[in-house]
């Protein structure tokens, strides 16, 4: 039966829903980024070009804006949306105005704490962006707009886009991928052939989700609510992605460690004292860092001194 695994890391929290060692589902919280439905007080700091609020240390703009409020002035918002990473104004933290009390944010997820086995292969899925199926693979990319999910295999163009909507599903809900998808599919002729992708979407999809019919083109969108960045996103901003993996990874170790790391990586671990801090408790003794241009950002490591 599946079970929810909440693992508190270093840097971020992860929370994954397991069934016979595989992960069905997943989703990351960073420290000291206001989660999705927390309730607090912010301050009107800007109306053009973009409302935006000042709250619990970060800015979120109002996609719905505010009344009644003069910048200075001070109002009580939700926050729908965490702040996705990155300096584009878009990217920041979504919320909107409300008059209920403050609160914390809901857990990640209900389940026990424990040691997420299989964290590994799905960090190297949302790094690479590739993720294989029985006859083919799917790529999945980022882009401003939305999602994209490309569909590449060997099999028949129907038998294709069929296990690739499976494939599709299962990795939208392991890679918490959410807001606009777009999947390009093999273009099928036959509409009873489309619509049998349709109905595959529908059937292993998890709800919320809206979604278009496949047009001649094999082409689908897919709209989900988007309350925090898919593990997609936080692989984008690839400095801190491998540092908080190899922060999980050198947590194994016992004694004085040293990180040995690209110098991106290494840049941000040095800037986090405090997570340098939690690895020594962890480990139980000093840890330096060793900056390596020749390796690869996602090829740190952990060494015992």
């Amino acid at each position: 039966m599946p079970e929810w695994l909440i693992e508190r890391g270093i840097g971020e929290t992860r929370a994954a829903l397991v069934e016979a060692g595989e992960i069905l589902e997943a989703r990351v919280r960073r420290d000291a980024v206001v989660p999705a439905g927390t309730v607090l007080n912010a301050r009107l700091v800007a109306v053009a070009p973009r409302v935006t609020v000042e709250a619990g240390g970060e800015q979120f703009l109002l996609p719905r804006g505010v009344q009644g409020v003069s910048e200075g002035g001070e109002l009580r918002v939700e926050v729908t949306r965490e702040a996705l990473g990155g300096s584009e104004p878009w990217k920041r933290g979504l919320g909107r105005v409300t008059n209920e009390a403050e609160r914390a944010a809901p857990a990640l997820a209900e389940g026990r704490f424990g040691t997420i086995d299989a964290w590994d292969d799905l960090v190297a899925e949302a790094r690479e962006g590739i993720v294989t199926f029985d006859g083919g693979e799917l790529r999945i990319e980022q882009t401003a707009a939305m999602t994209t999910i490309d569909v590449d295999g060997w099999l028949v163009p129907a038998k294709l886009a069929q296990m690739a909507a499976w494939a599709a599903a299962r990795a939208i809900r392991r890679l918490d991928l959410a807001g606009s998808i777009g999947i390009d599919f093999p273009t099928l002729k036959g509409r009873d052939e489309r619509q049998a992708i349709d109905t595959i979407l529908d059937d292993y999809l998890p709800a919320p989700f809206e979604r278009t019919a496949m047009n001649g083109f094999g082409f689908v969108q897919i709209v989900r609510p988007k309350l925090r960045p898919s593990l997609v996103d936080l692989a984008a901003d690839r400095a801190a992605f491998e540092a908080c993996a190899l922060l999980r990874r050198a947590g194994r170790e016992v004694g004085a460690t040293c990180l040995a790391a690209h110098p991106a990586v290494i840049a941000v671990l040095g800037g986090h004292r405090d997570w340098l801090d939690q690895l020594s408790r962890q480990v139980g003794g000093a840890v330096t860092l060793r900056s390596d241009a020749a390796l690869a950002m996602s090829a740190g490591y952990a060494e015992r001194v």
